[in-house]
């Protein structure tokens, strides 16, 4: 019998949660609410239900929350005391008091809480992940992200560090699986609001990897860019395109000076691998979905998704105060 999933929130994002819940065995959408009505026009045969009240009204199993960042907390609370699973959209909420109370509601409760940390589900980072665990890089010394591009109009109520920057923080913990344990973070607001557009985040996680991640919405050109250096080579993980490439460190010396000078560490193969690409929001469903069915699951914990919200307000404590921070 198919799990009876809601939607609340029909946005930008929303709507495509919308088509992979139709698309996913297992799950039938069965509702959607959202309270500006369907501005995409994917309610189909469903009616456009006012808000979260409404929707557990209709009887769900799991609900997918895809609503401005300051509402996850009241429909994630009311999900829980209702009984039903939820996927909330990252961050987890706006404030970490308001996550730790999610966590602790759905904790209580018995229920899967899930973030939705998309960027772990695509393929290339899957595919590094893989070759990671496997010890084809040996070592892991640096994990590099840039996440740049134009301005959304749709973001208006958290800056580039909780939209953006939240995905860097989170897939590079679970790429190298080690927590930060400290970060430097520069801000800038270059557009006239009140929210920052532009943060470097310079840090080190608890297993000695150091991290950078550079992240803007000021940019021209859209740039979504996983590098990982360690012992062997380098990965080079290009997320806008689900493309992972090997640079190899060599051992075929070079006889031409000049060259070898320029290059510094010698060069080995170029490897550019093929593998599945699949949709990474239909992944994550999946794994949502088994995780609610009690199957082994990759799915983000609103545990992990909390600790992502610390080490971005850790950031951002530390742009303002200009010294490093600790993560407690």
């Amino acid at each position: 019998m198919a799990l009876r999933a809601g939607l609340l929130g029909v946005g930008m994002m929303g709507r495509h949660h919308a088509r992979v819940l139709r698309e996913i065995d297992g799950v039938e959408l069965v509702a959607i609410a959202d309270p500006g009505g369907d501005p995409h026009g994917v309610g189909g045969e469903l009616e456009i239900l006012p808000d979260i009240d409404a929707l557990i009204e209709v009887g769900l199993d799991t609900a997918v929350v895809a609503v401005p960042t300051r509402f996850h907390e009241e429909a994630a609370l009311k999900l829980a005391a209702a009984g039903v699973h939820a996927l909330v959209e990252k961050p987890i909420a706006h404030t970490l008091d308001a996550g730790r109370r999610m966590v602790e509601a759905f904790s209580q409760a018995g229920l899967v809480g899930a973030v939705g940390h998309i960027e772990r589900f695509n393929p290339a980072l899957q595919e590094l992940r893989r070759r990671l665990e496997a010890g084809e890089l040996g070592a892991v010394y640096q994990v590099v992200t840039r996440r740049q591009g134009p301005f959304p109009s749709r973001i208006a109520d958290v800056g580039v560090a909780k939209d953006l920057a939240s995905h860097d923080v989170d897939l590079t913990a679970w790429v190298v699986q080690s927590d930060y344990e400290r970060v430097f973070a520069q801000t800038a607001f270059k557009s006239g609001r009140e929210h920052e557009d532009m943060i470097t985040i310079t840090g080190r996680t608890e297993s000695g990897v150091i991290v950078n991640n550079i992240v803007n919405w000021l940019s021209p050109m859209k740039e979504r860019v996983t590098v990982v250096t360690g012992e062997k080579g380098a990965f080079v993980a290009d997320t806008a395109t689900g493309d992972l490439t090997f640079f190899a460190n060599g051992t075929i010396p070079l006889e031409w000076e000049s060259v070898s000078s320029f290059r510094g560490v010698s060069e080995g193969d170029v490897i550019r691998y093929a593998f599945t690409k699949r949709e990474p929001l239909r992944v994550e469903h999946e794994a949502f979905r088994d995780a609610v069915l009690g199957d082994r699951s990759d799915v983000v914990t609103m545990e992990q998704g909390l600790r992502t919200l610390a080490v971005v307000e850790a950031a951002l404590e530390s742009s303002r105060l200009m010294e490093t921070v600790k993560i407690g």
